[in-house]
């Protein structure tokens, strides 16, 4: 029960860290000098750790709730020491403590090849589990895979908006607004927290009436 309570506080104290993403510094009407005479100047230590906030909270917040459902702590230290490894080299990259990698855009069209792959294979998988499902799995399956489309989506768009920098044919053409892209992502977000809130439920129906799992 202690581990458990433990692995609760953890999870809090990562969704603290996750939810501060809206303290933000006032970039909007600032100019790059002026912010970097205030206290959110790129180099200080409190942008530092607002910037690094959902990340590394998202780290916290994971092993705590694989902690209170009592995962295997071989598991739990795998997850926690390769994400805080990846989230870590990404971050001192950004700091400027190590070199940031070049742009190589060869890599964004493997890596929308992997995602495209990736999402189609997931499809195929998840029509083989879904007729295995009954009731309220069901329902939830199908609120899943919609949540798969809109993340394929917004993908899309973002793949646009990051690359547009680097793509001589848009240099000069009008800025798109980001509007569309961070719809997509709430409806995939929408739609999956749907999906686990249906499974869920019928998981404490099931429990309620004494059905076995």
């Amino acid at each position: 029960m202690k581990t458990r309570k433990s692995g609760l506080v953890l999870f809090i104290i990562g969704m603290a860290f996750v939810a501060s993403w809206w303290v933000r510094p006032a970039y909007h009407y600032m100019s790059w000098d002026e912010v970097n005479r205030t206290i959110w100047a790129v180099t200080s230590p409190l942008f530092g750790l607002w910037a690094s906030s959902a990340p590394l909270g998202a780290i916290v917040a994971g092993v705590g709730i694989l902690i209170h459902v009592r995962s295997k702590g071989a598991r739990v230290w795998l997850f926690a020491i390769g994400a805080l490894a990846v989230v870590t080299l990404d971050i001192l990259s950004r700091w400027g403590i190590l070199p940031q990698p070049a742009h190589v855009p060869p890599l964004f069209g493997i890596g929308g090849g992997l995602i495209t792959v990736f999402f189609l294979t997931i499809l195929w998988l998840w029509s083989k589990r879904r007729v295995t499902l009954d009731g309220t799995e069901k329902a939830a399956a199908d609120l899943q895979l919609i949540g798969y489309v809109f993340f394929l989506i917004a993908m899309w768009y973002l793949c646009g908006n990051l690359s547009r920098p680097y793509q001589q044919a848009l240099a000069d053409r009008p800025l798109i607004s980001p509007v569309p892209t961070i719809v997509y992502l709430v409806l995939g977000w929408l739609f999956f927290f749907l999906s686990h809130l249906k499974s869920a439920r019928g998981v404490l129906r099931r429990h309620d009436s004494g059905t076995p799992e």
